[in-house]
């Protein structure tokens, strides 16, 4: 969590806080910091307030409570804690894309080779 604080410090609630005191909190914090109730102050204001949206946005969403619970962030391009992370591949998720299949050619052929015919549209023979 490098340069981010603690997003349950941010709302000013416990680890264990059920989904209506962060709604609580996170109402309470956004109309206290919202730019237009901060006339004199709008850039901090401004600030303060996306901070609080941002950790209400991850605090409220069970995924990304677990995810931040358990890893520190909710973000898993941040390589969930850094240097890759324990999983390698880009920004610590592993990246699949079906052009590293190219040289197998079309699976019918594949099953065609195998079964001699493919799937679908054809009937057996009895």
């Amino acid at each position: 969590m490098a340069g981010k604080k603690d997003y349950y410090e941010v709302l000013g609630v416990n680890k264990n806080a059920t989904d209506e005191e962060l709604k609580k909190a996170y109402r309470k914090l956004a109309k206290k910091y919202h730019p237009d109730a901060n006339p004199n102050n709008k850039e901090e204001a401004e600030a303060k307030f996306k901070e609080v949206n941002e950790a209400y946005e991850t605090l409220s969403d069970p995924q990304k409570r677990r995810m931040y619970d358990q890893f520190g962030t909710a973000d898993p391009q941040s390589g969930f804690g850094g240097a890759g992370g324990p999983f390698g591949g880009q920004g610590g998720y592993y990246s699949y894309t079906t052009s590293d299949f190219g040289d197998f050619g079309d699976l019918g052929d594949i099953f065609s080779s195998f079964f001699g015919g493919g799937f679908g549209g054809r009937s057996s023979r009895c």
